[in-house]
C-alpha cells in the first residue's frame, strides 16, 4: 500500500515538475528554429547542374516561405548564385598499422548575393562546415551511410546559413 502511495506522489511530482518546465520555457521566449522569413516577393536561385544543395533550398524556399522562385533573374526582387560546391574528405588520423582512422569532411560552397537596387552584388562568399568521422575496416558499408548523413547534415546546415543570410538583407 506505501508503494503505491510514493509511486503516486512521484508521478504527481514529476507531472508537476514538466508542467513547471513547459511554463518556464515557454515564458522565457523559447521557441523552435523556424524557416528564415525573406523579405523578397520572388527569388531567383543560380546553381550547378545535379546539386543537391541548389535541390534543398529550392525546396525549402517553396515550404517554408512566402516567396515564389522565377526563372528569369530580371524578374527577381533579389538573386542567390551557387559559384561552387565542392565535397572534399581527408585523412587526419591513422592507426597503428598506417592505415586511415579518422576523416574530416568538408563542404565548401561559394555563393554571391544580389538583391536591392541594380547591381548591388555581395562579395562572392565561401562557407565552409567540416564534420569529424572514425572508421574500421569492419564496418566500411555502414560508414559509407554516415559519410552521406554527414554531408546531408552539412546541406542542411548550410541552407539554413543562406537563408538567414538572405532575410538579413533588406529589399
Amino acid at each position: 500500500m506505501a508503494a503505491r502511495r510514493d509511486s503516486g506522489r512521484r508521478r504527481l511530482l514529476l507531472a508537476a515538475l514538466g508542467g513547471t518546465t513547459a511554463l518556464v520555457a515557454s515564458g522565457c521566449g523559447f521557441a523552435l528554429r523556424r524557416a528564415a522569413a525573406l523579405p523578397f516577393d520572388t527569388l531567383y536561385l543560380s546553381a550547378p547542374a545535379h546539386s543537391e544543395l541548389g535541390d534543398e533550398i529550392r525546396r525549402t524556399v517553396l515550404e517554408s516561405t512566402a516567396t515564389r522562385l522565377v526563372s528569369d533573374p530580371a524578374r527577381a526582387a533579389a538573386r542567390l548564385e551557387i559559384v561552387a560546391e565542392t565535397r572534399e574528405k581527408e585523412v587526419v588520423g591513422f592507426s597503428a598499422s598506417g592505415r586511415p582512422r579518422e576523416y574530416q569532411l568538408r563542404l565548401r560552397v561559394g555563393f554571391r548575393i544580389a538583391a536591392g537596387a541594380p547591381g548591388e552584388v555581395t562579395a562572392p562568399t565561401e562557407l565552409v562546415l567540416h564534420r569529424d568521422m572514425t572508421t574500421t575496416d569492419v564496418q566500411l558499408l555502414s560508414k559509407e551511410q554516415e559519410e552521406e548523413l554527414l554531408y546531408h547534415d552539412m546541406q542542411s546546415d548550410l541552407t539554413g546559413q543562406l537563408l538567414r543570410r538572405l532575410a538579413a538583407l533588406r529589399p
